[in-house]
């Protein structure tokens, strides 16, 4: 049985298909001509450093044959490397301590500015950070946790602090004292971001 409207169909159904394929095949090609782009480039991080420095490299004392009553101090200048404020502290560390020895031993220790490495001239207190005996600053301030302090480094220029270590051997020594040694002493200062 024939069907005419097939071949109809079939005759007009191609031109439209056609029209709209080349119509996508048009806008696709159309479309991908169209673009833009833009860019920044260039871009970097560069982290911080937080370091210091002192005015020295040999020991602040190197005292021989003290006496009951005797004194001496010295100044050292903490300078700071970093390019934003930290907070420093003080605090010291000792191999084999505590001696009987160093509690004869008085310090007196204060922050402020001026002065340098071996010479005290010029130098500005703000302040006391400690008064008590060596025995005594040895065990309690033993860490940054612990520590004297804080105070602040700005971080710019002039970016230090100086410290005025006074000390004294005790008028009350006994004659146990004598012919004897401190173990070695240090002291540190470590600055951190304040947190």
């Amino acid at each position: 049985m024939a069907r005419p409207w097939l071949n109809v169909l079939a005759q007009v159904l191609p031109v439209p298909l056609g029209l709209l394929f080349s119509g996508a095949l048009v806008w696709g090609a159309t479309n991908a001509d169209w673009s833009g782009t833009t860019s920044n480039s260039g871009n970097t991080w560069t982290s911080s450093s937080l370091g210091l420095a002192n005015d020295s490299t040999v020991p602040m004392f190197d005292v021989d044959n003290m006496r009951p009553g005797d004194t001496g101090a010295n100044c050292i200048r903490i300078k700071s490397n970093a390019g934003t404020p930290t907070a420093l502290k003080l605090y010291g560390n000792s191999p084999n301590w505590p001696s009987n020895f160093q509690s004869f031993i008085n310090l007196h220790i204060e922050v402020g500015g001026g002065g340098s490495f071996g010479n005290c001239k010029g130098f500005t207190a703000h302040r006391t950070a400690f008064d008590g005996t060596l025995d005594t600053f040895m065990a309690l301030y033993t860490d940054f946790r612990t520590g004297l302090g804080p105070w602040t480094l700005p971080g710019t220029s002039p970016g230090s602090l100086s410290f005025r270590v006074a000390w004294e051997f005790s008028p009350s020594a006994p004659n146990g004292s004598q012919s004897t040694a401190t173990n070695e002493a240090a002291f540190t200062w470590e600055a951190r971001e304040p947190g």
